[in-house]
Parts: C-alpha cells; sequence; structure tokens
C-alpha cells in the first residue's frame, strides 16, 4: 500500500504530477484517435470489406492503385487550387481588417465580435444557406435578372462551382484569423511605434519593419490552422455541390468518403487518407521548425 505521504511526494514531483494528471486524456486519445489512425493505416496494406468475405493482405497495391489513378490526382490538384485560393485571402484579409480595429477603440468588441461570427456558425448550415443563395433560382441570380444579366449555374458550373466553395471557407475562417492577428498586434510593445514615429518612419514603414515581423509567429500559426481547416474540408462539398459538376469540387476528404462508403473500397479509401495524413503532418512538422526558429 501507498501511504498518503509518499502519494503526495510523488505529486510533489512535477513530472509524475503532469503524466498523473495527463493520464486520463492520454487514454482516451490512445483510444478514440491514435487507435483509429494506426487501424486505418493497416487497413490501406488490405483490400476487401466488412462482410464474410473479410479483408486480405496485398501490401502497396493500394497506394501504386492511387498514384496511377487519373482521378486522384484531378482530386490533389482541385484540392492543392482549393487550398491556395482560400489560404491567401484568409490570411490578407483578417490582417488588414485586424491592423484598422488595432486603431479603432470605440466599437472595437462590437466589430470584432460580428467578424467572428461566421467562424461559430455550422459549416453545414452555412453551406445550406449558401446553396440556397446561389441556387438556380436563388437570390443572387434574382438580382443578376433584376440587373438585366442572364443567370448563371453557379453550383451546376464546372466554372464557378469551385468559386463559391471558396468563398464559403473565407467567410467561415477570416473572423477566427481576425481574431488571432488582433491578439498579436496588442503583443507588440507600443513603444516601438512610438520610437519609430520619433524616428519619422511613416505608416507603412512603422507597418513593414515593426508590425510584420512581430507577427511572424502569428503568421505560422494562422496558416497552418487555415492550410488543416482547408486539407480537412468536407461538410461544405457534401451539402452544396457532392463534388461536381465533372469532379471539379470533389476535394481529398470527400474522395476518401466516396471510396470507402459509395464503392466500399475501404483499403483505397485508407491508402488516401494516410497520404493526406503524412501531407498534414508534415505542414506541421514545418510549423514546428519554424517555431523553433524564432526561439
Amino acid at each position: 500500500m501507498i501511504s498518503r505521504n509518499s502519494f503526495r511526494r510523488w505529486l510533489d514531483n512535477e513530472t509524475f504530477a503532469a503524466w498523473f494528471f495527463l493520464a486520463p486524456a492520454l487514454v482516451l486519445f490512445a483510444i478514440f484517435v491514435l487507435g483509429p489512425i494506426l487501424y486505418s493505416v493497416g487497413l490501406s496494406f488490405t483490400v476487401g470489406s466488412f462482410t464474410r468475405a473479410g479483408i486480405s493482405w496485398v501490401g502497396l497495391r493500394n497506394y501504386s492503385n492511387v498514384f496511377a489513378s487519373p482521378d486522384f490526382w484531378q482530386v490533389v490538384g482541385n484540392t492543392v487550387y482549393f487550398t491556395i485560393a482560400t489560404l491567401v485571402p484568409s490570411i490578407v484579409v483578417p490582417l488588414a481588417l485586424a491592423t484598422v480595429l488595432d486603431k479603432i477603440a470605440f466599437g472595437r468588441t462590437l466589430l470584432r465580435t460580428a467578424y467572428f461570427i461566421p467562424s461559430v456558425v455550422s459549416i453545414v448550415a452555412a453551406g445550406l444557406g449558401w446553396r440556397w443563395l446561389f441556387q438556380t433560382s436563388g437570390p443572387v441570380n434574382s438580382l443578376l435578372s433584376n440587373l438585366g444579366r442572364a443567370p448563371i449555374p453557379w453550383l451546376g458550373s464546372a466554372t464557378w462551382a469551385m468559386p463559391i466553395l471558396i468563398l464559403l471557407s473565407i467567410w467561415k475562417q477570416v473572423g477566427f484569423n481576425l481574431v488571432v492577428f488582433l491578439a498579436g498586434l496588442q503583443a507588440i510593445p507600443k513603444i516601438r511605434y512610438e520610437a519609430a514615429a520619433l524616428d519619422g518612419a511613416d505608416a507603412w514603414q512603422q507597418f513593414r519593419h515593426i508590425t510584420l515581423p512581430g507577427l511572424r509567429p502569428t503568421f505560422i500559426f494562422t496558416i497552418v490552422t487555415t492550410s488543416i481547416f482547408t486539407l480537412r474540408s468536407f461538410e461544405q462539398v457534401y451539402v452544396m455541390t457532392g463534388g461536381g459538376p465533372l469532379n471539379s469540387t470533389n476535394l481529398l476528404v470527400y474522395y476518401v468518403y466516396e471510396q470507402a462508403f459509395n464503392l466500399f473500397d475501404f483499403g483505397y479509401a485508407s491508402a488516401v487518407a494516410t497520404l493526406l495524413l503524412l501531407a498534414t503532418l508534415t505542414i506541421v512538422g514545418v510549423q514546428l521548425y519554424l517555431t523553433r526558429q524564432d526561439t
């Protein structure tokens, strides 16, 4: 039996205390996160389905099929385009808004809350709302008709469907990044700006030489979180376009869903999911490396 005094001495050890209190969360993480990930990786080396026939080991065949599939490379291209086109405005727009709001005293809290609201709205609800706005007989086409323009099949067009998904994703992410940038701006000592003003630096020079370097860790964080948000995008595709038209809005996560639950090719789907996991881990690794460089 461990005496009460011995247990207290163990708790006084910071390392033991940390592991002791983290243990429940780590156990749940291992069961519900790490376990399924390892199972999915193992499943990527098999073929078959969850039936009496069962599954059988095929080695790297699923990965070979993935890299030989034209559909996979089209989906990768869609995902890269979607990620970059969402990432750049989701960084530039919040940075510009945060720079302006940081200089406003009256109404800043109200404006920050208004911009942040889309971030807490369910992506499914937002997707349904945007699908209603951009349907053929929706409000956007009604406005175009009133302006004398022909209606556009927004979500039925291979040209316009992806930009609509991108706009929705930017709208969803801007508020979160705005709050992060505001926090980063408020962490920069104001005395730096005062000293620069005394030396004759104008607003652009202060922004370039004080604000941007001071926001470097914030940039890394927002770039990584926004990239992960776009890479795991599924709901807006499922709700609005179903990957169409002509596979033009099919993204990697939706592609995994299609292969697993429409075609029941779980091994192939797990191989794609594993490759997506490796890409995500690479992005996180780059973040950790760049963050270490700052310290």
